[in-house]
């Protein structure tokens, strides 16, 4: 990271970026470009195996957010050797992050977790396992096989917590208190795991003001990432019934990206920001159709921030947990 001076305002930048970018932190800590092949392990979840529920959570469509992951029937192995060889085709890569992204990735006997996790992070263009899941499906067997692997390369949990305010988590049937959320953070870092965490801005009911509350929460846990979401509507989801009925809105563009500006100004500048906006699959995206056109929406962003002088963290205030 580095500061410059702009009308005597000091101004932090991640090689060009006014925030901490996945990008800069792999490039720092591989030396090189590391690019993300997503995983599909074939697991389902508690919301729609009727442990909780059978509907998923209210915005969650029948992939389970892995609808850019690669073909289930096919072995780990050949998912990332599939993968690498479209990657390689368009630019020089060397290596590569395996990404178990669809349903819940620790929702499955231990026996098969040790099998698939260790085939994927045993893979020689491999440098690091990131694994999505649920705070309540990590138990003390599965937390045992996750810190024996972070002991062969780096293990990333990405925690679907989307928001902290109770009222939006039971509308969007997440199916889990924030307590269980700061235990499971608590657990992992333990054992020196690194924790990832998912938002979504723009959830219905909440306000600005509810969603930088979610953001000044994180910045007093131990975390080392997080995921700035859109809100998606998705056809065939809870979620585009209630949109379509008129029960909502979603952001237009100028609105999110003032939002995420205030978001990035909030957070603790050693939080590595993974995600910004997200792009739903377009034959299941709904709305805002704006977000379809992601490398535009982060050209303006960074356009906005560099005129506007933002930067991550301006606003952060240190604070004791």
């Amino acid at each position: 990271m580095s500061e410059k001076t702009v009308a005597g305002q000091s101004i932090r930048n991640w090689n060009g970026k006014p925030y901490h970018s996945l990008d800069y932190m792999l490039k720092q800590t591989f030396g090189e470009k590391v690019y993300k092949v997503t995983l599909n392990g074939g697991m389902s979840c508690p919301n729609r195996d009727g442990k909780l529920g059978s509907r998923g959570c209210i915005f969650c469509s029948a992939g389970g957010s892995g609808d850019f992951a690669a073909d289930p029937t096919f072995s780990i192995t050949d998912q990332i050797d599939s993968q690498i060889e479209m990657l390689r085709a368009k630019r020089p890569i060397h290596k590569y992050i395996a990404y178990f992204q669809a349903y819940t990735n620790t929702y499955a006997p231990v026996v098969y977790l040790r099998k698939i996790f260790s085939e994927a992070i045993r893979h020689p263009s491999v440098v690091a396992l990131s694994i999505g899941t649920r705070p309540d499906c990590i138990g003390d067997e599965v937390l045992a096989l996750l810190d024996e692997l972070n002991q062969i390369k780096p293990v990333w949990i990405e925690l679907g917590l989307q928001t902290i305010h109770e009222r939006t988590a039971a509308y969007i049937r997440r199916g889990y208190p924030l307590s269980c959320f700061e235990e499971t953070v608590h657990r992992l870092r333990s054992h020196g795991i690194q924790v990832i965490v998912h938002t979504i801005l723009g959830l219905p009911g909440e306000s600005d003001a509810d969603i930088l509350g979610t953001m000044d929460y994180l910045n007093g846990r131990d975390i080392q990432g997080i995921k700035l979401q859109l809100l998606h509507v998705l056809r065939g989801t809870d979620l585009a019934d209630d949109y379509l009925a008129g029960k909502f809105h979603v952001y237009e563009r100028e609105e999110y990206l003032n939002l995420l500006i205030e978001c990035l100004e909030h957070l603790d500048p050693s939080i590595v920001i993974h995600r910004m906006t997200g792009d739903g699959p377009a034959d299941l995206l709904i709305a805002p159709l704006w977000a379809s056109r992601k490398r535009e929406v982060l050209n303006l962003l960074h356009h906005e921030m560099k005129i506007r002088g933002n930067w991550q963290g301006r606003q952060f205030r240190h604070q004791t947990v």
